[in-house]
């Protein structure tokens, strides 16, 4: 897992902004942009020419990096993603340009998980940034057709922090209540917010993840929890195999939703810390392409507070000690979101866990 980063962590929060063709995602973008209370932001696009960005410019510093008049920067991507930001963090450190965020904006259905990967693995990345959130905008007019037919579109709403809900005005109310249902089955843990018209509040898209060291026991526990248990396809009541509780609700899931699948577990006791290091191996051993996401408190033998981790294929944050347990609850949490296992499968896996802890266990309803 590698050592726990402080518990005052100064890196540059980065936040993936991800979503369908022309669900509106520009439109969210210009939106905050535009917005000048908020903070300083890098943005990060593939071509100023296909970005769609209000040209709103004040300067142009040279052919990579433009200054809006909110204040913001963004920036091209010229070859590679990691030079790029390698590149914004090396003139913020000599004072050539200042921001306090930076957001990515992938170009039509790109995967996150290479993107997250980056961050991760870079060591001068990892040293000067972390990864605030992903943000996915779905829209409920065409995107239920694009589930169908594209699984980048089914990843990017699996490895969301938050889906932001787009043109639920150009459908019946019953229509998108139905798609943001199959959201909600393919990703439980995320926030799902409805954008009117491409506007959020401000902040939003700011500190989704449970795992900075500004979060409070709190927002970490709202990270790991379903937002809505009734949207589940359906539940299980062990961790030794599929024992659905109540008949499936919610949308019929396409070929492409089935390919995902999630699972949970609920420890009332301290972890043994080899237990959780086998457990964590072996995962990444025999699964570790088809890990989309791996988030939980842990409470682990020996230790006198938990830590928040969180992982994308076979690769993983620093282990986040946090400052307080959540209320009066000590139990540990770990939830895993991947595709093409099915359920019985990511539950067994977790049984790896249960193997060395106490045999009280719960599972979370999805």
């Amino acid at each position: 897992m590698g050592s726990p980063v402080s518990s005052t962590d100064t890196r540059l929060p980065v936040t993936l902004l991800t979503g369908f063709l022309g669900a509106g995602k520009t439109t969210l973008l210009n939106t905050f942009l535009r917005a000048t209370t908020g903070p300083r932001v890098a943005v990060i696009v593939n071509e100023f020419g296909d970005a769609g960005l209000d040209h709103d410019l004040i300067e142009v510093g040279d052919e990579e990096i433009v200054l809006m008049q909110s204040g913001c920067l963004c920036c091209s991507v010229r070859g590679d993603l990691t030079r790029t930001m390698a590149d914004l963090i090396d003139r913020r450190q000599a004072g050539l340009i200042d921001f306090e965020r930076v957001i990515i904006e992938t170009s039509g259905l790109a995967d996150p998980g290479p993107i997250l990967q980056t961050l991760l693995v870079d060591p001068y990345l990892a040293r000067n940034m972390r990864m605030d959130g992903v943000v996915t905008v779905a829209d409920a007019a065409m995107g239920p057709d694009t589930l169908d037919r594209q699984f980048e579109a089914v990843s990017q709403v699996a490895m969301a922090d938050l889906l932001v809900l787009s043109k639920t005005d150009l459908v019946p109310a019953a229509t998108a209540k139905v798609f943001e249902a199959r959201l909600g089955a393919l990703n439980p843990t995320a926030r799902i917010l409805h954008a009117n018209r491409g506007h959020l509040p401000v902040d939003a898209l700011w500190d989704l993840s449970g795992l900075r060291p500004a979060a409070t026991p709190e927002q970490t526990m709202r990270w790991l929890t379903p937002q809505e248990p009734a949207l589940s396809v359906d539940a299980f009541a062990n961790l030794s195999g599929m024992v659905p509780t109540r008949s499936p609700i919610g949308p019929t899931l396409s070929a492409h939703d089935a390919r995902i699948g999630s699972a949970s577990v609920i420890l009332d006791k301290p972890i043994p810390g080899v237990a959780f290091d086998l457990w964590l191996d072996t995962l990444i051993a025999l699964r570790g392409p088809n890990i989309l996401r791996v988030k939980g408190i842990v409470f682990i033998e020996g230790l006198a507070m938990p830590f928040v981790f969180h992982g994308v294929q076979h690769v993983f944050d620093p282990p986040l000690p946090m400052r307080d347990w959540p209320g009066g609850d000590r139990r540990s949490r770990i939830v895993v979101i991947a595709r093409d296992m099915t359920r019985p499968e990511l539950v067994r896996s977790l049984d790896l866990l249960r193997a060395f802890a106490p045999k009280s266990t719960d599972a979370l309803p999805f």
